[in-house]
């Protein structure tokens, strides 16, 4: 009998080779697990960051000792088992990261509760040593997304003859007259909106409270001409990528109706127009006492168990109280308050602040025939939009979304800092001539206290850097103005009234200043006790993440949600799927 000849297998890759040998061995030392046992499988600088698979929470670990007692001590309860390469993903592949040589591959693996992705890097001239290790929970099992094949039917919402149809059972379910919400968020910006649209995908009833009038107004109603700074390949939102027609960086209002559309594509629940006026937390029964007003003037309290504010990092405007500043005639305004610069054509403008949108704000004003100077009070970072800001997101020319944002997850702190100081040397080279003409037009630069540059500073402070657009031009050439605060004495009524005894003229005055922590607005919101009970919220913690973002808080039942589209998009799994597990009483 003649057989077929049989094709021969393709050869498996060295890389491939490793990262599966390696991933035998740990499974292996996973089965009894002993702190003696993993420590040869990292090397000595090694960093393992879990996102909830074994610690329920935002945990970096750094060097071979610790990240083996932290498997060790956490293996018991997540029983992380079949740690196996992913075979649907970017494959095992050779690359350079922070200037090291490595094999990194994207990975699969089941734990006692779940599914978990992650990433392992291995250091190429030692593969049998783990330089990164990354775990990261995707799913609950039994209670997964209900997207793709796991879609809802039709069948409660079409062909309903005599019943309610899909637009009757939304303006129901958007009423809560029945029911309360498992989860209130306050924000209906990009965190939450991700939020509510992936709680909603778990099957948890959240609805979303925004003093603005329409969904997206956080956006339509900043600065005429305010666009995104970064690119819009790296901001989609979660399950709705933007239009492939769409301009590299977004308009504002383009931005303010997608965030419409897009509520009312993921069904999500919002009141618009309804203020937060108090708020307390029961022990006894584990739920918030909430005060809302309504667009109509009416006031409901709401008992939701979980109370996250998606109200962003920067909430109250800070006004600095200026020397003489009572005695100024002009007009005195936030730059959150700022629109165009239109109403003062042909007059003087003084800006406070160099960041971005003091710089914006200045390069608006001077478009509408406004003399505008900026007022630079401390050292700032100027980084061109592209090349040098768009260094920072070069990952994502690698390969899928979800792959890369997979990978960005994957940095301890310390990888961080490395990687934004080797992107720093490449914006610098880049940069190297607007830089040098800002300095001898008196601008004070700077790359950061450790030469992190502008992410960092945003991580950091919120602030403190400008991605140019333009405005920098305009300086070194001299048709914006550039004052430094300590040549100014005090203000007087016509303007700026400096130590040498002249006046710079102005008849309107930007505080480009920044905002209050959020600590400052948890204060004002739920009262000194929460404020203090919960601690820095944003900036680095001890362990190097950002202070209660995306997790539990040391406030039972608070949560806070923030940051840019990226962060949102990434992060509102992990928050959602905590929240999830404590609902179906997983996680205490």
């Amino acid at each position: 009998m003649n057989h077929p000849e049989r094709l021969p297998l393709a050869p498996v890759s060295p890389e491939r080779e490793a990262i599966q040998q390696w991933l035998d061995r740990l499974n292996h030392a996973l089965d009894s697990p002993k702190a003696a046992d993993l420590r040869p499988l990292f090397a000595s600088d090694s960093h393992w960051r879990d996102l909830l698979a074994y610690t329920w929470t935002i945990a970096p670990h750094h060097g071979a000792e610790q990240i083996a007692e932290a498997l060790a001590r956490h293996q018991p309860q997540a029983l992380g088992r079949h740690f196996r390469i992913s075979e649907t993903r970017l494959p095992p592949r050779r690359v350079v990261r922070l200037g090291t040589q490595a094999i990194e591959a994207i990975i699969e693996f089941d734990t006692m509760l779940g599914k978990g992705s992650g990433i392992v890097r291995l250091l190429a001239d030692q593969p049998d040593q783990a330089w990164v290790f990354h775990t990261a929970l995707d799913e609950l099992t039994g209670y997964e997304e209900r997207t793709g094949k796991r879609r809802p039917g039709t069948e409660p919402y079409s062909r309903n003859f005599g019943g309610d149809n899909w637009q009757d059972q939304r303006d129901k379910n958007q009423a809560y007259s029945d029911r309360e919400p498992a989860v209130l968020i306050v924000g209906a910006g990009q965190a939450g909106l991700s939020l509510a649209a992936r709680l909603r995908q778990l099957g948890v009833d959240a609805l979303i409270i925004d003093k603005h009038e329409r969904v997206g107004d956080n956006w339509r109603k900043r600065y005429h001409s305010l666009s995104l700074h970064n690119q819009i390949h790296v901001n989609h939102l979660p399950y709705m990528p933007f239009p492939p027609t769409w301009p590299k960086y977004i308009p504002k209002d383009m931005l303010g109706h997608w965030f419409e559309s897009y509520a009312w594509a993921m069904e999500i629940n919002v009141w618009c127009g309804a203020e937060f006026t108090g708020g307390s937390y029961d022990e006894a029964t584990r739920t918030w006492n909430v005060m809302v007003r309504k667009a109509d003037g009416s006031e409901r309290t709401l008992h939701p168990r979980h109370l996250v504010l998606a109200n962003g990092v920067s909430g109250i405007a800070r006004m600095p109280d200026l020397p003489g500043l009572q005695d100024f005639a002009g007009e005195v305004m936030h730059s959150d308050s700022f629109k165009n610069g239109s109403r003062w054509r042909g007059k003087n403008a003084l800006v406070l602040g160099t960041g971005t949108s003091a710089h914006d704000v200045a390069q608006d004003l001077h478009s509408n025939g406004v003399q505008a100077s900026l007022i630079q009070r401390g050292s700032s970072t100027v980084v061109s939009i592209d090349p040098s800001a768009a260094l920072n997101y070069s990952l994502y020319a690698e390969g899928p979304l979800e792959d890369c944002d997979l990978i960005a997850t994957a940095a301890t702190y310390p990888l961080r800092v490395r990687g934004y100081q080797l992107a720093v040397e490449r914006m610098v080279e880049f940069d190297k001539d607007l830089i040098d003409a800002l300095i001898r037009r008196g601008f004070k630069y700077d790359l950061g206290e450790d030469k992190t540059g502008h992410q960092m500073k945003y991580f950091r402070r919120g602030g403190g850097y400008y991605l140019d657009c333009g405005c920098s031009g305009l300086i070194i050439k001299g048709e914006v103005g550039l004052l430094q605060y300590d040549q100014i004495e005090r203000f007087v009524a016509d303007g700026a009234l400096l130590k040498d005894g002249s006046t710079v003229p102005a008849d309107l005055l930007v505080m480009a200043t920044g905002y209050y922590s959020q600590q400052e607005l948890v204060r004002r919101m739920l009262g000194d006790a929460v404020a203090s009970r919960v601690g820095q919220i944003w900036g680095f913690d001890a362990e190097g993440e950002l202070a209660n973002m995306w997790k539990r808080t040391a406030q039972d039942g608070l949560w806070f949600m923030a940051g840019s589209l990226i962060q949102c998009r990434i992060y509102s799994k992990y928050l959602a799927l905590q929240i999830k597990a404590i609902e179906e009483g997983l996680l205490q």
